[in-house]
């Protein structure tokens, strides 16, 4: 993300390329970009630009033209325009041909040359903005490279700002305090003073003066002392005589300005001298957390008491906010498919363990329902019913001769004896 020294350098950029070009027509936008539209035409104009901490502004000045009838015609703007730039998480300049003009070019400007080359603000993830007529943001501080006594009184005197009770890590990103300061100057600022990035801002910067008396002097690198001791005595035991924090919020953007074009080249895109200066950010052996806003931080050392106790992977954190923001209609989607996942598997188990007794339970009372209806309707002679009974009076009649036989037999003998 670009940060203070980038947007400084792309100011120094734009000044250094358009020196001396006339800029012609309208300025366009592409249809895809949601800023708004820049409202400027002109016959002939330049462009200068400035840098303010995390902004820049490119200022469109009308050149004076003898020719009152164009101005007439095409409703020329004869008044400058200021156009102030927040470059997001990728936003650039850069002044090439028409032909070359690169693919996610949002705002263009045109030169009155043959042939034609064209100034555009390139943003390929479009968090980037602009605003026609736009003015510094009141809600950031002053810069810290080019107001330097005014960003370390606006600090100093809202010491008692309650922003102050958060670890130092995460209020050099506010740029209410620190307009400029971002990612990887925080881990440079702070591992150069071995500072622990997870300790009271207000514990570091309370010792400060409004006044920086020794400006020109080097700051002292003095470690931390103490880490066994718990809660607000651990936040405490920062040496006040640490080198002093401001200042390095002043000098160390500014080597990254010295660096040149090795710091910012979008022509050429060489890093290779901005990646020999880091220190600590992204650095082989260094050690890495994620803060309370998720924002990686880069330290060594012990990472200081205010650090979050249970530190998450980025995907587990992106889950976390997931929840957080109470989407229900996925959620209850999911649910309720693992619901009835688990309902029917708990039916399945029920009528398994349960089929077998049903089963025992069932007959007897499907034969008290057949006998009840067999009860009530009337009795109707089927083939079967009468083979049955045919079958049972034969038992009869065959049972009753033998009993018959067996008498007589006992009277004849009876007799005989007699």
């Amino acid at each position: 993300m670009p940060e203070g020294p980038e947007l400084h350098l792309a100011s120094l950029y734009i000044n250094k390329l358009c020196a001396g070009v006339v800029f012609t027509g309208a300025v366009r936008k592409s249809e895809v970009s949601k800023s708004p539209i820049v409202p400027f035409t002109c016959e002939a104009y330049r462009i200068t630009a400035t840098s303010r901490g995390k902004e820049v502004k490119l200022t469109l000045t009308p050149m004076k033209s003898d020719d009152t009838k164009k101005r007439v015609k095409a409703v020329q703007a004869d008044q400058p325009m200021d156009i102030v730039f927040r470059f997001g998480m990728s936003g650039y300049f850069r002044f090439t041909s028409e032909d070359e003009l690169p693919k996610h070019a949002h705002l263009r400007f045109y030169s009155k040359e043959t042939p034609c080359r064209v100034l555009s603000f390139v943003d390929t993830r479009r968090f980037g903005s602009w605003q026609p007529n736009g003015m510094w943001q009141p809600d950031r501080g002053p810069c810290i490279m080019f107001e330097y006594d005014s960003f370390r009184k606006n600090v100093v005197l809202s010491l008692s700002d309650r922003a102050f009770d958060r670890p130092i890590c995460e209020v050099l990103l506010n740029q209410k305090y620190f307009n400029g300061i971002g990612n990887y100057l925080r881990a440079e600022i702070l591992f150069r003073l071995n500072i622990p990035p997870f300790v009271a801002a207000r514990t570091v910067l309370e010792g400060l003066d409004s006044e920086d008396l020794y400006e020109n002097e080097k700051p002292v690198k003095n470690e931390i002392t103490g880490t066994k001791t718990s809660g607000r005595a651990k936040q405490k035991q920062v040496n006040k005589e640490t080198g002093d924090l401001l200042r390095l919020c002043h000098t160390v953007p500014l080597e990254v300005v010295n660096l040149g074009g090795k710091g910012y080249d979008p022509q050429k895109q060489d890093y290779s001298g901005f990646q020999a200066w880091l220190q600590c950010y992204c650095v082989d052996g260094m050690k890495s957390l994620r803060d309370h806003n998720g924002r990686t931080m880069w330290f060594k050392g012990e990472p200081g008491p205010m650090a979050p106790k249970e530190p998450k992977s980025p995907k587990a954190k992106k889950r976390a906010k997931k929840e957080d923001d109470h989407d229900y209609t996925q959620k209850k989607k999911a649910r309720s498919r693992s619901e009835s996942t688990s309902k029917k598997k708990g039916v399945k188990k029920e009528t398994k363990t349960r089929t077998p007794k049903e089963g025992k339970d069932s007959r007897p009372k499907e034969a008290g329902a057949k006998r009840r209806k067999a009860e009530k309707s009337p009795k109707v002679n089927t083939p079967q019913h009468e083979k049955r009974s045919t079958a049972r009076r034969r038992k009869s009649s065959s049972v009753e001769p033998t009993a018959g036989t067996q008498r007589r037999s006992g009277r004849l003998t009876r007799q005989s004896s007699k």
